[in-house]
């Protein structure tokens, strides 16, 4: 029997940002689902690269570009790009090629859950031929109050990753085997809450280790707070993940809102304490039984000190907890299960 072909498109694809690893962690499923898999975008190291979907592409791609990039595909699984206004044209081209054809609209950013995007009402658009997905049950439940019925599917961690080098690591940043690295492993924009992370490695006396760049004209604001830091700071990207999470100590993630938030998930099956925000998904995945530390606890700092020194949410029981609930909720055998269901539910066929 002949494999049936999956195509992904978004605006880029193949990076370190939520939506892409979240992507490739589809791939992934539908991959040991039998599936042969494709991936489209504007950007990024993908099978088929159609310029016009890129967030800063001057103009949208042709209706013709965009079915020619997915001829022969049996299902299209739309990462973000019918779901947040990031190139608008983009999207309504998409859309319209999508019409009365299989697919997954899997919807990562909402237009209402960003206040400069909260004018937009086109978005997610919908057809009877389509299904949607979202990652948290928070948007699910935002779909139903505006008349769409979602799936929530939570995405996957490969609950055993590889390990990185921690000596060789810290070597290579400068930072003294007996000083604490706290890594922040976010882009630099308003919503992840540097200011709360900056505070929380001086109160403990912690290298602050910032990997992403500044997005969304947070430039100036970011080297004014780099620059009046009162702590040494590193602002550089991971080696790779896992030598970044075995380098430190704790992770750090203050952010006032995610639509899912991966680090405190990779930070679990990396076996590293974190300090996490009170965003609404937070609450929602806390829920499953995460111990992590609450950043706006008066007392965050202590309770981060502890965990440096092995106690509380540092300890071995409480890491091994948390593992542990990635393994039983979060893993790639949960959402292939899942994706699995979805298909046959759909009669697609998994």
């Amino acid at each position: 029997m002949t494999a049936r072909c999956v195509a992904f498109v978004s605006f880029r694809l193949g990076g370190t940002d939520g939506v892409a690893v979240a992507a490739e962690a589809w791939a992934a499923a539908f991959a040991s689902l039998g599936w042969e898999v494709r991936t489209v975008a504007g950007e990024g190291p993908v099978d088929r690269v159609v310029p016009g979907l890129a967030i800063d592409a001057p103009a949208p791609p042709d209706a013709e570009e965009v079915t020619a990039a997915l001829a022969g595909a049996d299902l299209v699984v739309v990462e973000n790009l019918l779901t947040i206004p990031l190139h608008l044209e983009a999207s309504r081209v998409v859309a319209r090629v999508l019409r009365g054809r299989p697919a997954i609209l899997h919807h990562h950013d909402p237009p209402w859950q960003r206040d400069r995007f909260a004018h937009v009402t086109e978005l997610p658009p919908d057809d009877p031929a389509w299904r949607h997905v979202t990652i948290n049950r928070l948007t699910e439940r935002q779909l139903a109050d505006r008349g769409l019925r979602a799936t929530t599917i939570y995405p996957g961690f490969d609950p055993d990753p590889p390990r990185g080098d921690r000596a060789r690591t810290r070597a290579r940043l400068g930072v003294p085997a007996d000083r604490p690295l706290l890594l922040h492993p976010v882009r630099a924009i308003a919503r992840k809450n540097i200011p709360a992370a900056l505070d929380l490695a001086a109160a403990v006396g912690a290298t602050y280790w910032l990997t992403g760049p500044a997005e969304e004209g947070y430039g100036p604001e970011l080297d004014r707070l780099l620059g009046a830091a009162r702590t040494p700071v590193l602002h550089q990207p991971m080696p790779t993940p896992h030598d970044g999470y075995a380098a430190c100590d704790a992770v750090l993630f203050p952010s006032t809102w995610e639509g899912f938030g991966q680090p405190p998930l990779e930070a679990a099956v990396h076996d590293r304490p974190v300090v996490v925000g009170r965003y609404p998904v937070a609450d929602e995945l806390r829920d499953l039984g995460f111990r992590w530390i609450d950043a706006e606890a008066p007392d965050a700092a202590e309770r981060l000190r502890a965990a440096l020194a092995g106690e509380g949410e540092g300890s071995p029981a409480a890491l091994a907890a948390n593992h542990d609930l990635v393994r039983r909720h979060l893993s790639p055998a949960t959402l292939r299960d899942a994706l699995a269901r979805l298909l046959h539910a759909a009669g697609w066929r998994a």
